[in-house]
């Protein structure tokens, strides 16, 4: 082989390399998307049994039952729609009733109730993630505190 062949076979060979990487990371990047859903996003959305999807929204009051063991069920809602949520595990220790919650997992066959296998709740009072925060702000479930300032500010309550 040539110099000039030595150096083609090198170029193609990393070319070649470069390539597989490429595919291999894009196809790990397919199979671990998880699309963002409302309630009221999954009566016009056709997801099937199956198919991994964040869901988000507000903890339903009233709506959080004990199971047996670590098994909680408890209802998404976002004033328009609710789905129930099961969840095997241990809850953050901010998820409660009337809170920003988002869970990520898929609906059963079977119980066309939506297992979740992670639940990630607001961390603080002024966190809300940014997608749940908008849909329910734009269907007037949500305020983001600004209202109860200005109802202390109105009455002559300091804080």
């Amino acid at each position: 082989m040539t110099r000039k062949q030595k150096r083609l076979a090198v170029i193609a060979g990393g070319m070649g390399f470069i390539f597989i990487a490429v595919l291999l990371v894009m196809f790990a990047f397919s199979q671990s998307v998880a699309y963002f859903f409302m309630p009221a996003d999954l009566a016009k959305a056709d997801v099937k049994p199956g198919t991994r999807i964040r869901l988000g929204g507000l903890v339903a009051e009233g709506s959080v039952k004990r199971g047996q063991g670590s098994t909680v069920s408890f209802t998404v809602t976002d004033g328009t729609g609710d789905v129930p949520v099961t969840y095997t595990g241990i809850l953050p220790d901010l998820f409660r009733e009337g809170q920003g919650v988002v869970t990520e997992g898929a609906f059963d066959a079977v119980s066309h109730s939506f297992v979740a296998d992670s639940v990630l709740a607001k961390h603080d009072e002024n966190y809300m993630p940014k997608e749940v925060a908008d849909r329910l702000k734009k269907d007037g479930t949500w305020n983001d505190g600004k209202s109860n300032e200005a109802k202390g500010a109105s009455t002559g309550a300091t804080k």
